[in-house]
């Protein structure tokens, strides 16, 4: 057997069809320009780079894909490509709560659920209630500048809940609490 019927091995054979699949997809092979190319050298071959598909700048300025980064900037990347954008946002409005609307807020105000864009607070107090829902335009200025336009819609702010007044298994309707005392 000669050197030019040889067959190639799994390794080549796997490389060059995952090749061929990427660019059925459309996707373009990047090229690298040639080890002695400058930018100091003779124009028409930096003409013939360009043309070929390889830009002006030396290796050591273009990023290759392949380097390290940084994992912030490597977590970004990731949540933008698979379009978590949105359901990233939702956690962190239940995680930075605090940050975003303040101490004094927090602590009286909880966020509860936050579904198609609707945060829902629990207040502790009707007065709290009452203060969040004034200042509800501000916190969601904060809320689109912090987490983007659109992630947060509607705030719907609850007060306490009022103590049931039933007790035992019986009930009579539309008789809530009573002077027991005099």
């Amino acid at each position: 057997m000669s050197e030019e019927e040889q067959v190639p091995d799994a390794a080549t054979t796997l490389f060059n069809r995952f090749r061929k699949a990427a660019e059925d997809r459309g996707q373009q092979r990047l090229r690298r320009p040639p080890k002695n190319l400058s930018l100091n050298s003779d124009p028409r071959a930096v003409s013939r780079a360009a043309a070929s598909g390889t830009d002006r700048q030396s290796p050591q300025q273009r990023a290759d894909l392949r380097d390290p980064k940084l994992l912030g900037e490597a977590l970004t990347t990731l949540v933008r490509s698979r379009g978590w954008t949105a359901p990233v946002a939702v956690g962190s409005v239940i995680s930075r709560w605090d940050q975003l609307v303040g101490a004094a807020i927090a602590e009286h105000c909880r966020p509860e659920t936050f579904e198609d864009g609707v945060v829902t607070v629990s207040c502790d107090s009707t007065a709290w209630a009452t203060n969040l829902k004034l200042m509800k335009p501000k916190i969601m200025d904060v809320f689109e500048s912090e987490l983007g336009q659109g992630i947060v819609t509607e705030i719907d702010i609850r007060g306490p809940q009022a103590p049931s007044w039933k007790k035992g298994r019986y009930s009579v309707r539309g008789r809530g609490p009573r002077d027991t005392y005099g």
